[in-house]
């Protein structure tokens, strides 16, 4: 008994430190970063309802719920959050348990097995073929990155009313517009495949098929795949909060696009399907998976310097994120559904971390990320954090000592902390146009001229600017710099017809 006192005070202090180390945000030249706990970024950021679990050991180290739901309650380890993409590796898992079976094969035309619907044929689609490899690889030529839902109480699509872009859908078709297998583009439409895929060779509603071939062997009690979730979870579930932290007043979506976005679950809950996958690696349990598959899921699918649409490219095995050659035992997964953020971070030597949380700005990803950090630093694990982008640390200077404080800033960050932050040409955009949606257009315009000093190439820069001198009211200007952007790039049509429309008034 001694002992387990003892070793529970220990845990104590190990959260209490975790939750302590301070997020540090610099304010400028000759001003002192600002300091914030977990509890204070939370609030900073508009995060009301987060939750946490650290695996190590192959073990749920320890879980935790921080906040108040809307019926009243405190936040548990139970509390159940939409997992967003982070269903996809999932999916997967389910998926290449059916190739297991002999009902699905990895490397055929998803065609073959299509009862329901069949993936268009086109001049991409001559000589290759969708697959599931390449679904899980967002090599497949997909169309469509995500997904939004609907509202509680709006008619839902069926799956191939989704799929053909048909109302009531609120996306575009799902269409193959590039030969697949020869460049990298994340698509959550590949998935939306899969879940038809995946019907049609079972003959069951994928909820069923996902607690039939994953959740229920794993002894997931607290995560389902239905939608809309059935009133019975709902009193323990998390409610959403918009990009500005104000609450969703519908509390979530409804995803019927199941399987790339669908899962209801916490924190536990994916530190378990994490120790699983890292387990199958090792060969020392094969609940889901046997040890070759799982080794092929873990295996590095694409290669590093393939053409990407969207200009990066990703490590990826089948379904997951995986670490680079200095972290390989890394595999990963994010998501960002309306009102939430999850993150997923594994390693195959047993240890890892799972967050969940209530907003889906970018700031309430840095919460995310940061916590991940500090667990990582007191657990002396092997990790780099992604850089927190710049656009962030100017949303918490702005919120902290207003607008113009954080555009004085901006140069010292760039000038002193280049190395510590992630810039790019959105940051000032970004930070312009969260200073327009609170009609605070004097600052705004400060940000999208300083973005133009930056970035004197960048079509967009000028495109915003533009906007911002339009919402002004000063057309000549609006006119001026909407001109220079359809100089840099002619095919910007927003702005050809925006340009129509100030020139027809001036």
């Amino acid at each position: 008994m001694k002992q387990e006192i003892e070793s529970s005070r220990q845990a104590d202090e190990r959260i209490h430190k975790i939750e302590e180390d301070s997020v540090l945000i610099p304010q400028g030249a000759n001003e002192p970063p600002l300091k914030l706990n977990l509890r204070q970024f939370m609030e900073l950021a508009n995060v009301s309802q987060l939750s946490v679990a650290v695996i190590e050991n192959y073990k749920i180290d320890w879980a935790k719920g921080y906040g108040v739901t809307d019926s009243g309650a405190p936040v548990t380890p139970h509390t159940l959050f939409q997992a967003a993409s982070i269903s996809k590796p999932v999916s997967t898992l389910a998926a290449l348990r059916l190739v297991e079976q002999g009902k699905l094969s990895l490397d055929e035309d998803v065609n073959l097995k299509l009862k329901s619907w069949k993936v268009p044929e086109n001049e991409y689609t001559k000589n290759q073929k969708v697959t599931l490899r390449r679904i899980f690889t967002h090599t497949a030529g997909t169309t469509i990155h995500g997904f939004l839902g609907y509202k509680p109480g709006q008619p839902l699509p069926t799956l191939v009313q989704m799929l053909d872009g048909e109302e009531p859908a609120n996306s575009k078709p799902v269409r193959v517009d590039f030969v697949p297998g020869t460049k990298q583009r994340y698509s959550g439409g590949g998935f939306l495949v899969l879940q038809q895929l995946m019907i049609d060779v079972t003959g069951k509603p994928y909820p069923q098929i996902m607690r039939d071939l994953v959740l229920d062997p794993l002894g997931l009690p607290d995560s389902t795949y239905e939608q809309p979730l059935p009133s019975a979870r709902a009193a323990a579930a998390a409610s959403g909060r918009d990009r500005n932290g104000e609450p969703l007043t519908q509390k979530w979506n409804v995803l019927p696009e199941m399987a790339l976005g669908g899962l209801w679950t916490t924190p536990s809950d994916l530190g378990r399907i994490g120790i699983e996958v890292a387990l199958s690696d090792h060969g020392k349990s094969n609940r889901v998976l046997s040890e070759s598959m799982t080794r092929e899921m873990l295996r590095l699918q694409v290669d590093p310097n393939i053409e990407s649409p969207d200009g990066y490219t990703m490590r990826m095995g089948l379904g997951w994120f995986l670490g680079d050659e200095s972290d390989p035992g890394r595999f990963e997964h994010g998501g960002v559904n309306v009102g939430f953020i999850s993150e997923f971070v594994m390693w195959d030597s047993g240890h890892g971390v799972a967050v969940m949380l209530n907003n889906w700005s970018n700031l309430g990803q840095s919460v995310a990320r940061s916590l991940i950090g500090n667990i990582a630093k007191e657990y002396g694990w092997n990790y780099v954090r992604p850089k927190p982008a710049a656009n962030d640390v100017l949303v918490i200077v702005a919120k902290v000592k207003g607008p113009e404080a954080a555009i004085r800033a901006y140069g010292d960050l760039k000038k002193n902390h280049s190395s510590e932050y992630a810039f790019g040409d959105l940051d000032l955009n970004q930070f312009g146009y969260e200073l327009l949606g609170a009609n605070k257009i004097d600052e705004a315009l400060q940000a999208f001229k300083l973005n133009v000093e930056q970035y004197p190439a960048n079509w967009n820069a000028y495109d915003s600017l533009g906007e911002a001198y339009m919402k002004a009211g000063q057309t000549s200007l609006a006119i001026q710099n909407y001109e220079k952007s359809l100089e840099l790039n002619p095919k910007n049509q927003d702005g050809a017809e925006m340009l129509k429309k100030l020139k027809g008034q001036n």
